[in-house]
């Protein structure tokens, strides 16, 4: 029989080579064509009498990505737009197709012939539950070959028996942290652990996978075998007492109870456990079921897999202009953010001129990058040679005639209009006349830097975040008279350097600061209230941010702050910022010297290791402090959740943000905007714009105009309108969606 994505070869000794090649794919993922076609072959396996077994491997680079997650997402569509009148029978038929892969890897490793998995290269989610279904693994000794199960990150969780192979092969401690985490293993551990069986050579896969098959492979699990014991020991026991009751408390603190498909994963691990394992199957298949019906799904999926692939596909990149490549930039300014930019250029393969305003400077800032690669090889993320290769493609000098022969120039120095001024006007002097010049300023229009040079249709924004080397989001600011050769080859740098850009109009602070901004100002709020310090970090840490406002604020430098509101000050007046906001800063700043992190004093104390960072107690004494009983930490919650969404809101009301996908993986990517909510547009939809107009008024009420709903959010609310109904990136023109 001949297959669209597999071919099968049995050998001499009657082996099945099973090669898994899904035509016109980068990498292999589990479509509906997958799972039938696997599902012939394990009958053909199973049914043949000359086959003493299968080996399944894969004929790409890596093993598989798990499944289309894109089929997942039109499933839960056709479930939220059928029949719902009987809603148990449409439970029942959504439970019916996601049972479809959890049947079909049952299936194979019951079939009564053994199987292994041959993995060649990188195996996830629904891949490598695919191996962990048979009944050996081997992996290849290499790096590259990492296993993981990530589907937490996108508000899922192992469905296809994840959650009860991985605890039946390891002990459940490691097994939880595994699944929780979404974290990649390396082979060594994954042997050590005893996920995988073997772990050899790349040119020994094949033939070892074989003689496993050869030399008498067992075609029956473990958890199959009479006399199965589990490796963590029974629940009901003392070591399952002293694992399961500090594993939720763990569970709780991470995440505080955010993500379903999460609390999921300690169900079904608890509860499974204690089940004959096609029971503890099929009750992992029902909190699938139930997982992929929330709303939190719905968004991640969206927002963390589909819209994130478009972006970093280039859906916004110019289609008038064709691929660019960049082979040569120059950085302006050798300090922090523009030695990271070096660094990850260079990473890239990209020749890279550091410029600062003497070699000494610029020598500093080229070691920054040497002192990230010794990081990275003591953690064995690197090699000495690569650290060569890097170092070898960055230029540290202070001599702008060095900048003759780029591509592009990306400016970097101190957020100063006027210093700024002088750097593009030295740069201009020597660049080549179709080099384009790209600013990272955090605030300053680019339409104003913009008038600073000689070419304005070449002028752009491109804003990264720090540390560079591990933010993955870059923002791509269009001035004024930004044209599309200048958009399409900033677009194609960022995806060089392997970030995901977003495309945004000019406005001060752009998208993300005016977030950031206003959940900062919010904690400003909050402190002048008497809003004990803790109860806004922790609350905001319940709300789903990954950083509280005040430790960001100490992380971004509370002088940088200082230095915008003065700025701001001087170029809009006091009427646009809040003099309550300068005083606070001011105090902090000029009486008590807290400049944030960089001086170990913001709102946080930081003393040398190992003693931990903790909120400076001076904070008590600024403002009078409210009895924190008499405090509602939900509207805490709602509070920083509605003015990050209202800000967002605005952006795209006023054309700052023109794609919606943007907002949203832009918001989560750039300042960690709760997760689960698939991102501050998501959010509003997701409770509904009716809902959250109310909240606002409730809020706004109480509080201030902060949370004053805009005028369209207003008229949305009237009919519940969604803004993924309103600006469908699928249905407006001015949005192309990736190919």
């Amino acid at each position: 029989m001949t297959y669209k994505n597999f071919t099968v070869e049995t050998d001499g000794d009657g082996v099945a080579l099973i090669t898994w090649d899904m035509p016109d794919k980068s990498m292999n993922v589990i479509d509906q064509s997958v799972m039938e076609e696997l599902e012939a072959i394990v009958d053909h396996v199973a049914g043949e009498g000359t086959i003493k077994g299968a080996v399944i491997t894969s004929g790409k680079k890596a093993f598989g990505a798990g499944a289309d997650l894109t089929m997942l997402q039109k499933m839960l569509g056709e479930y939220q737009t059928g029949d719902r009148k009987d809603s148990e029978s449409a439970a029942k038929g959504l439970f019916d197709r996601a049972w479809l892969l959890n049947g079909l890897y049952r299936k194979l490793e019951t079939s009564g012939k053994p199987w292994v998995a041959a993995i060649n290269g990188q195996a996830l989610g629904g891949c490598l539950e695919l191996a962990l279904a048979c009944h050996a693994r081997v992996i290849v000794d290499d790096a590259a070959a990492k296993i993981s199960l990530p589907e937490v990150k996108i508000g899922l969780f192992p469905g296809a028996g994840g959650t009860q192979r991985v605890p039946r092969l390891i002990h459940p401690q490691e097994a939880l942290q595994f699944m929780l985490k979404g974290s990649s293993m390396l082979p060594a551990k994954a042997k050590g652990l005893g996920l995988v069986t073997e772990m050899v050579p790349a040119d020994e896969l094949i033939s070892t996978a074989k003689k496993l098959i050869v030399d008498g492979l067992s075609a029956v699990q473990p958890w199959d075998q009479k006399g199965f014991k589990l490796p963590g020991g029974k629940v009901y026991s003392g070591a399952g007492f002293q694992l399961f009751p500090p594993a939720n408390a763990i569970y709780r603190r991470e995440t505080y109870d955010n993500y379903p498909g999460a609390r999921a994963i300690m169900k079904c691990v608890y509860e499974g456990l204690l089940l004959p394992f096609d029971t503890a199957l099929k009750v992992e298949a029902r909190y699938f079921t139930e997982v992929l019906r929330t709303t939190e799904a719905a968004m991640m999926i969206r927002t963390l897999f589909v819209s994130l692939q478009e972006l970093n596909k280039g859906a916004r990149r110019p289609n008038s202009v064709g691929e660019t490549s960049i082979r040569k930039i120059g950085v302006l300014g050798a300090g922090f953010m523009g030695a990271g930019i070096a660094y990850v250029s260079a990473k890239a393969g990209i020749d890279v001129v550091l410029i600062d305003r003497n070699q000494e400077s610029a020598d500093k800032g080229k070691a920054h990058s040497e002192a990230l690669e010794d990081k990275a090889i003591s953690q064995k993320r690197s090699t000495p040679e690569k650290k060569e290769t890097a170092l070898s493609h960055i230029a540290a000098t202070d001599d702008y005639k060095q900048l003759s022969d780029v591509d592009m120039v990306i400016e970097a120095v101190f957020e100063d209009s006027a210093v700024k001024k002088t750097a593009i006007e030295q740069a201009e002097a020597h660049m080549p006349k179709d080099a384009i010049f790209a600013s990272n300023t955090s605030t300053i229009p680019i339409s104003d830097l913009a008038k600073f040079s000689k070419r304005p249709k070449q002028f752009i924004g491109v804003h990264f975040f720090s540390p560079v080397d591990r933010m993955m989001l870059t923002e791509v600011i269009l001035g004024k008279k930004t044209g599309d050769q200048a958009t399409a080859m900033a677009l194609d740098y960022v995806r060089a350097i392997k970030k995901t850009p977003i495309v945004v109009n000019d406005t001060r602070g752009f998208y993300i600061n005016r977030c950031v901004l206003r959940y900062m100002s919010e904690a400003y709020n909050m402190l002048i209230e008497g809003v004990p310090a803790a109860m806004i970090e922790n609350g905001a840490k319940m709300a789903g941010m990954p950083v509280g406002p005040l430790a960001l604020n100490d992380e971004t430098a509370v002088d940088l702050s200082h230095k915008i509101l003065h700025q701001t000050i001087k170029d809009l007046g006091e009427s646009v910022v809040d003099m309550r906001h300068v005083a606070l800063v001011d105090e902090m700043v000029e009486k008590h010297g807290r400049f944030g992190r960089k001086n170990a004093k913001g709102f946080y104390d930081y003393p040398e290791k190992p003693a931990k960072k903790h909120l400076w107690p001076g904070l008590k004494e600024m403002y009078p402090q409210q009895n924190p009983d008499a405090i509602d930490i939900q509207e805490i919650k709602d509070r920083f959740h509605a003015v990050i969404a209202i800000e967002a809101a605005r952006c795209v009301a006023e054309g700052v943000v023109v794609d919606v996908r943007e907002a949203d993986v832009g918001s989560i990517l750039g300042f960690g905007f709760a997760p689960f909510s698939g991102g501050a547009i998501s959010y509003i939809d997701g409770i509904g714009t009716t809902a959250f107009v109310a909240m606002c008024k409730k809020l706004q009420k109480k509080y201030g105009d902060q949370f004053k709903p805009n005028k369209l959010l207003n008229e949305m609310a009237k009919s519940d309108e969604k803004f993924y109904e309103r600006f469908d990136p699928d249905h407006r023109p001015e949005v192309k969606k990736a190919a």
